[in-house]
């Protein structure tokens, strides 16, 4: 069948769809709850929804951003670890946040590990400079 990987991709973006939304709900839920805690219902209703609609705002502005082209990438490459963070933290936001929980993560679970991924960067970063 030749269509099938196109299948399959479209399955696998519908799952992960699936997925998100669930994720995003239950996140809403648990935020709603822990207000619940803290103000009366009416509050906890309000501030879950500016929330979610703040970052609805958000992602569309992102979205509408790249469509029309105002990403600006930089001709030359970022020079240190930090340049690079900020630099991925700007154009792939939620890539950067799962990097550096596992970093956060893997620097609790062996510092020495961190030390050694990040003396890596720095000379990779000075190898291609040469």
């Amino acid at each position: 069948m030749p269509g099938k990987g196109l299948v399959d991709k479209l399955v696998a973006a519908a799952i992960a769809a699936a997925c998100a939304f669930v994720a995003i709900v239950a996140l809403g839920a648990t935020l709603f709850y822990l207000l619940l805690m803290v103000v009366p219902a009416a509050a906890a209703a309000a501030i879950t929804a500016a929330l979610a609609a703040t970052g609805a705002l958000i992602v569309a502005m992102l979205f509408l951003s790249k469509a029309h082209g105002e990403d600006s990438e930089d001709e030359e490459e970022p020079a240190g670890l930090g340049e690079r963070a900020f630099v991925l933290f700007r154009n792939r936001p939620v890539l950067a946040t799962v990097a550096a929980l596992a970093g956060g993560w893997i620097f609790l679970r062996n510092p020495a590990l961190a030390s050694m991924v990040a003396a890596a960067f720095t000379e990779s970063s000075r190898a291609r400079r040469r």
